[in-house]
């Protein structure tokens, strides 16, 4: 075959797919616990979100054309760091 020779066969032991999930004291699954953990902080910030971004509408309604204030420019980098951080947990599981 083309190409054989360019991917040997490692020859190592097999992965251990069947390994126990760590617990804690409680007995409850850490994996559990953490999806949780992060569903909840989710939900929290996703709230946040949505009053900064009506707030930062408010801010742009009321203000002129162009001239922004620093209050509506840490409103954004609020809602960017929020975002971030939602981001990274969603793609964690």
């Amino acid at each position: 075959m083309i190409g054989q020779d360019q991917f040997p066969d490692p020859g190592g032991p097999p992965l251990v797919r069947d390994a126990p999930e760590p617990k804690l004291p409680n007995g409850k699954s850490q994996r559990e616990a953490m999806v949780k953990e992060d569903y909840k902080k989710n939900r929290e910030d996703a709230a946040q979100l949505v009053r900064l971004s009506q707030e930062v509408q408010e801010d742009l309604d009321k203000g002129d054309a162009y001239v922004v204030s620093v209050k509506t420019l840490k409103k954004l980098d609020d809602i960017d760091r929020l975002a971030k951080g939602m981001r990274g947990r969603l793609k964690r599981y």
